[in-house]
């Protein structure tokens, strides 16, 4: 599978039948992003479901009303004053216009936008090695893959820009070219976006080891300035409200804290929760056993890197999905004519698509029209609400109803509304900076057997006032046993405890 050798890709087709087979591609990526988007738009709900959507808008909302970027906890009573960067500013910004516009159809409409062109550019990218049929079935299934992260949260905001990054330095790589200086600024951006910019230096290493491995040292200077752009990457990602701190700030994770063991995207992959991923790995490790695609070792570490996070935390899956593909397309469609774009493009085009590059205005201004009137219609109608698992909508409104005060000792699932609604919390999601020396271990002990003791331990060290539980929550029975408490509220979502 692997060979030290490369070949460069043929010249591309010349002539005037270019064009025609552009305009094909092109129109086959809008299809693919539009069909994605078509499929959420429908179950546009989905695209709210985690706790932290709430937080991620309150955080924008102060910060564009204040004009200043936060430094220390506010949102949280148990460590309020605490250092805390809001690390993902700009998305969350971003979120907040959203949502000052229209609410959460304005954030459910800027999340399906973003997802509409992740999609758009890995099937542009794709099929540049893949006849555009492959590229739009493939690009479906790997959008499908990603559905457990296509949320609205700041990660969205950077899923083009990996895409775009990762595709461009391996494409200046296989070209034997210096790495675009354009990418740096994109990189920036990235850094104001999610903490994920680290991956950005790792990506550009493997993609610099893929350049060294192919020229061999036979070109010092384009190696250098490969060099220089890698050394670059880090101090661009400096330009951002919090300097040096929002580089530090991913270590908290990259290294391990108390917390990773307890929420679930951060545990390791299982097989038995994700079938569809399970089987996506299986076929496309036999794939590459049976058909032996020759690659380079610098892109095999590549594949194991991504396969190493992919099964430590099931969150990195993405990664997986939709990089591995993107750099090992152009030795699949090099080394197999059914799937090659290049081949492709040297035949005659059949009827479908002769239909499409004769008609590519027209089809492509109805495509703008299509997304134009459904985004008015989606923006003009109302109903998206985040999940009732997440927002204790009823819950909230008879705490204002019974004008409930003091401390609230909260479920995880409901922090980030609290801070939405401006109660400060007992933990929320921000747990990559807070809640951490212990806390996090001894709030999860409390829910287990025996865990009474620590329980009301941490109710008489915070002051508890009132609790607001999710029914799961497995406190609920030592609340029914604790004495000079009630359960004054519950429903399907949440359990309200009151003091007598």
């Amino acid at each position: 599978m692997v060979e030290d050798t490369y070949s460069t890709r043929a010249p591309a087709v010349s002539g005037s039948s270019i064009a025609d087979d552009q305009r094909v591609r092109l129109l086959f990526c809008l299809v693919v992003a539009i069909f994605k988007a078509a499929t959420l738009i429908y179950a546009a709900g989905g695209l709210l479901q985690d706790p932290d959507n709430w937080w991620h808008v309150r955080v924008g909302l102060d910060m564009l009303s204040s004009g200043t970027v936060p430094t220390v906890d506010t949102y949280s009573y148990t460590f309020a004053g605490s250092p805390w960067i809001a690390k993902e500013w700009l998305g969350q910004i971003l979120f907040a216009l959203a949502y000052s516009l229209n609410g959460w159809n304005g954030v459910t409409l800027l999340t399906l936008a973003m997802i509409t062109l992740t999609v758009f550019l890995l099937a542009w990218y794709l099929s540049a090695s893949f006849k555009p049929t492959v590229a739009f079935g493939l690009t479906f299934l790997l959008s499908l893959l990603i559905n457990p992260i296509l949320t609205a949260r700041p990660l969205v905001f950077t899923l083009p820009i990996i895409i775009i990054w990762t595709a461009e330095l391996f494409q200046a790589s296989r070209r034997e070219q210096a790495p675009p200086l354009w990418l740096l600024p994109l990189l920036c951006l990235w850094a104001n976006l999610h903490a994920t910019f680290t991956f950005g230096f790792i990506i550009a290493a493997f993609a610099g080891l893929d350049f060294l491995a192919r020229t061999r040292l036979t070109k010092p200077g384009l190696l250098g300035r490969w060099v220089a752009f890698g050394m670059l990457c880090p101090v661009v990602t400096l330009l951002n409200p919090y300097g040096i701190k929002a580089i530090l700030a991913t270590f908290s994770v990259a290294y391990g804290n108390e917390a990773v063991a307890y929420i679930d995207e951060w545990q390791p992959f299982n097989a038995s929760d994700s079938y569809l991923m399970e089987a996506f790995l299986l076929v496309a490790l036999l794939g590459l056993l049976v058909s032996r695609v020759q690659i380079g070792w610098p892109k095999a570490l590549f594949l194991l890197f991504n396969l190493h996070l992919l099964l430590t935390h099931q969150r990195f899956a993405y990664l997986f999905v939709l990089l591995v593909p993107l750099v090992l397309a152009a030795e699949i469609g090099e080394q197999f004519s059914w799937v090659s774009a290049h081949k492709w493009a040297k035949g005659h085009l059949d009827r479908l698509e002769q239909f499409l590059a004769g008609h590519f205005h027209s089809i492509s201004a109805a495509i703008g029209i299509l997304i134009v009137s459904t985004a008015a219609i989606f923006s003009s109608v109302s109903g998206v609400e985040p999940s009732p698992k997440t927002s204790a909508k009823g819950a909230l409104a008879f705490a204002q109803q019974h004008n409930l005060s003091g401390n609230v000792l909260n479920s995880y699932n409901f922090g980030g509304t609290l801070i939405f609604h401006g109660i400060k919390t007992f933990i929320d999601g921000r747990t990559d900076q807070l809640f951490l020396n212990g806390f996090m271990k001894k709030t999860m002990s409390a829910g287990n057997s025996g865990g009474k003791p620590i329980l009301e331990e941490q109710m008489k060290t915070y002051a508890i006032g009132w609790a607001l539980l999710a029914t799961g929550d497995s406190r609920i029975p030592f609340f029914n046993e604790l004495t000079g408490w009630r359960r004054a509220y519950s429903d399907e979502n949440a359990v309200i405890f009151i003091r007598e």
